[in-house]
């Protein structure tokens, strides 16, 4: 038995600049922290010979070209295992559509069993090069890079996105001081709304490809808040931090009109009035996880106990991508 697990993560600054039909013209830049809530795939082989894949759903079939999960039978197909009796089966500590890059996570997490499975050793730069050849090229989902590359590598990294698609990736220059301050400062909360991130991503991804001039002015700008943020947490200056992340969540509403709602605006003014120094939503909007930074966390927390909004108390992971156990 194979068990791995790759970390979900937090964008902290330039989210949105990792879609090729931006970063191909104008360079990308994204500023992520992976958490320790984690997605972990089980692989082992069993005795008949037909491929088992647990999700959601069940599916038995006898070929990969049967399995109907597509990163599942993408994956198989990357990266075939002799074996042809196979149980898969996925686990996740948050569920999917809450905009902490489950999908990226999950794909990572998948790799790394079949490569394990096959006693292959996999680069974590490979590994994500793989993950998004797969969502991306593949699948054609309309998504960036920086979850999967994220899911690999872990920590909180900066990941600059070349024209030519290559990525460069750079752990954060902070000092333990502030890496602590930063994490007992940040709040996840629950919005209750689950969504898939396509629509919105599709409708970015679209704009920017036809040349919407204000769509592109706005992920220029959006991606001179990702520096400015990674100046500020090397700096130590979790204030100004904040006052990006506050400048953010207000620019990205422009993205769509799905991007929020009254019941989530709501919840941010509240969070603001209590405390919050600034926030946003993570991912790619619409619902899922309200991040939010507070010097004052226990008064905030009640405010939003009392708003009946479920806090996921959360610490950065370091490690990203990992076998669990091989047995």
């Amino acid at each position: 038995m194979i068990i791995t697990r790759s970390p979900l993560r937090i964008s902290l600054g330039g989210g949105g600049t990792d879609l090729p039909s931006y970063y191909r013209e104008h360079g990308g830049f994204v500023l992520s922290a992976a958490i320790d809530k984690f997605v972990y795939i089980t692989l082992h082989e069993t005795f008949e010979p037909e491929f088992i894949v647990k999700y959601s759903k069940t599916e038995r079939v006898r070929t990969v070209d049967e399995i109907k999960h597509p990163i599942i039978r993408e994956a198989l197909k990357l990266v075939p295992v002799e074996a042809p009796h196979l149980e898969i089966v996925s686990h996740s500590d948050i569920p999917a559509g809450t905009g902490l890059g489950s999908s990226g996570s999950f794909t990572i997490a998948l790799l790394r069993a079949l490569h394990t499975q096959n006693k292959e050793f996999v680069p974590r730069q490979v590994l994500a090069e793989q993950a998004c050849h797969i969502e991306i090229d593949l699948l054609g989902e309309p998504v960036g890079k920086q979850d999967q590359y994220i899911a690999s590598y872990g920590g909180i990294t900066a990941f600059d996105f070349q024209r030519d698609g290559s990525v460069g990736v750079r752990p954060l220059q902070i000092s333990p001081e502030t890496l602590y301050n930063l994490e007992d400062n940040l709040l996840l909360v629950f919005t209750g709304f689950t969504r898939s991130a396509s629509a919105i991503l599709a409708e970015q991804d679209s704009r920017t490809r036809e040349g919407d001039a204000a769509m592109i002015d706005h992920l220029h700008h959006i991606k001179r808040l990702g520096y400015e943020s990674k100046d500020a947490l090397e700096r130590g200056d979790l204030h100004r931090f904040a006052a990006i992340m506050h400048e953010h969540w207000e620019l990205k509403k422009f993205r769509s009109k799905s991007m929020s709602n009254s019941n989530i605006d709501e919840y941010y003014q509240l969070a603001r009035a209590s405390g919050a120094l600034g926030g946003k939503l993570i991912g790619a909007g619409g619902g899922g996880f309200l991040m939010l930074y507070t010097e004052d966390k226990t008064r905030l927390r009640h405010v939003l106990r009392e708003a009946r909004l479920r806090e996921v108390r959360m610490h950065f992971d370091f490690e990203g991508t990992a076998l669990v156990t091989r047995s």
